[in-house]
C-alpha cells in the first residue's frame, strides 16, 4: 500500500481488524516516500480501498494528483491480488 494511502487511513476511523492490519504492516522506504507492506485477506484490502475513496476527489472537493495516483495504484494491486487468488 502506498504511504499516502496508509497516512490517510491512519487518520480515519477504522474497526479493530483494519487498525491491526495497518499496525502490523512493515514500512519500506522508497525514494521520497514509503510503501506499507501488509498481509491481510482480500476483504480487508477491499474495505481499506473503499475507505480511501475520498482521495479520488468527490464532487465539490479537489483531490491532490499524487493522492489520486496512490489510490489508483493500490486499487490495481488489490485487483491483481483478487485475480491471483482465483
Amino acid at each position: 500500500m502506498p504511504g499516502k494511502i496508509a497516512d490517510f487511513l491512519r487518520a480515519s476511523v477504522l474497526d479493530d481488524a483494519e487498525r491491526a492490519t495497518l499496525d502490523q504492516g512493515v514500512t519500506v522506504r522508497r525514494g521520497q516516500g514509503y510503501t506499507l507492506r501488509i498481509t491481510a485477506p482480500p476483504a480487508i484490502h477491499r474495505r481499506l480501498l473503499d475507505l480511501c475513496q475520498p482521495l479520488d476527489g468527490t464532487p465539490g472537493t479537489s483531490a491532490v494528483p499524487a493522492q489520486r495516483k496512490a489510490r489508483r495504484e493500490y486499487e490495481n494491486r488489490v485487483n491483481a491480488l483478487a485475480t491471483d487468488t482465483l
